[in-house]
């Protein structure tokens, strides 16, 4: 009972993090000169430094390195793994940056890798999905 509760608290930190993250970076529209560049170093600071996820190493790892880095960090569900993706795609969506592409395949992985994890259907997910293939390929 007591293990069951840990594993829920840090399923809830890491999904509030990653809440905060997407509600700083996408928020408000104050802001419209913040570059993708600028969005991208913010979200890999507050990773780093919210739950020590390194944003430039998990970008070099194949899906299967992905996921295996992702299951060493407690808390990281099918629904953080998606909100996860849905920070790094909006940040490159309709973005013409060198950068995106590779951040928006990474975000194209994490999806399909929720599809595999998760045991439901979810439209959004597929709608992503299809957004990020569209502008891929």
């Amino acid at each position: 009972m007591e293990q069951k509760d840990y594993i829920l608290r840090e399923i809830e930190k890491i999904g509030m993090i990653i809440s905060l993250i997407r509600q700083k970076l996408f928020g408000g529209t104050k802001n419209q000169s913040v570059t993708v560049e600028m969005q991208l170093k913010d979200l890999k600071e507050m990773l780093l430094s919210g739950i020590n996820f390194d944003l430039d190493e998990f970008m070099s790892l194949n899906i299967e390195d992905s996921n295996n880095y992702l299951c060493g960090f407690k808390g990281f569900s099918v629904e953080n793994i998606e909100y996860l993706a849905e920070s790094i795609s909006e940040i490159c969506l309709g973005k013409n940056v060198s950068a995106s592409k590779k951040y928006l395949e990474k975000a194209l992985q994490l999806f399909e890798l929720c599809n595999l994890k998760s045991k439901t259907y979810s439209l959004k997910r597929e709608t992503n999905i299809e957004t990020i293939k569209s502008l891929l390929f």
